[in-house]
């Protein structure tokens, strides 16, 4: 089996705990050397999905309450979840997507941020059983994979619009997130958030390496090229509060996004 078939079996399994397997025997085949580094394969517009969540446009989604009711937070905690369960995608879709056009440290670089977002799913997933509660119990919303499309011809309009914004996003936002489930007592899932939160600085800094290689190597200036692709790919707001520390410490520093945020 080559690179490309392993992240295709993960982007073509529906059921999340199928997709978790996938995503684990592809970066651990990875790593000992059982994948060819080869891309033999084409990618689907959109990734396999299990019937449930009922996946909503974003304004159709109902509103969250604070998450001092147990009933919000799983709410919150639901959320949290698909994010991470499109995440496992949006990982082996960029690296057998476009792996051949970079080094073979770029896909063991994501063939790790893979395996993370499994394991963040699974960890959201076990503290909703938990809670009396299950991933698919909720609706969650469908604009996380438009991204995917949006960039699914450019490499590092990917890399610049996943890593570098979404997850980026991540950085600036789950430490009050931490907070506010402290705040209510609940322990168990903030620990799961400072997990993820560690490694969303080191995911955020594999697309902010990758993407200052890519610029290099056309010989195009890296912030520029990036305010321009995120102008002409993302659709939303790029507004503070930012997590200036956690974004430097990931390589994504201030003169990047400090200019033109629209």
């Amino acid at each position: 089996m080559d690179v490309s078939e392993a992240a295709l079996a993960v982007l073509t399994s529906a059921d999340p705990y199928a997709k978790v397997r996938a995503a684990r025997a592809a970066a651990r085949d990875w790593r000992i050397g059982r994948l060819a580094h080869r891309f033999s394969v084409e990618f689907p517009d959109r990734p396999a999905r299990p019937e449930r969540p009922e996946l909503l446009a974003p304004r159709h989604m109902p509103k969250r309450g604070k998450i001092g009711s147990e009933v919000n937070r799983i709410a919150m905690i639901h959320a949290l979840a698909h994010i991470e369960f499109v995440a496992i995608d949006l990982a082996f879709d960029l690296l057998g997507r476009f792996g051949a056009r970079f080094p073979a440290e770029f896909v063991g670089d994501w063939m790790k941020v893979g395996a993370d977002e499994a394991m963040h799913f699974a960890l959201l997933d076990r503290r909703l059983r938990q809670l009396g509660s299950h991933y698919g119990a909720l609706p969650a919303h469908d604009g996380l994979w438009e991204a995917a499309g949006e960039t699914a011809h450019d490499a590092l309009a990917r890399l610049a619009v996943v890593p570098m914004v979404l997850e980026a996003r991540g950085l600036d936002i789950t430490p009050a997130t931490i907070e506010r489930f402290q705040a209510v007592g609940d322990e168990p899932t903030a620990r799961i958030l400072r997990r993820i939160l560690a490694d969303e600085e080191k995911h955020v800094g594999a697309g902010t390496k990758w993407f200052r290689s890519g610029c290099e190597s056309a010989g195009l200036a890296p912030a520029e090229t990036w305010r321009e692709l995120i102008s002409r790919h993302f659709r939303g707001a790029l507004k503070p509060p930012f997590n200036d520390s956690a974004r430097a410490r990931a390589g994504l520093t201030r003169d990047f996004y400090s200019v033109g945020c629209h």
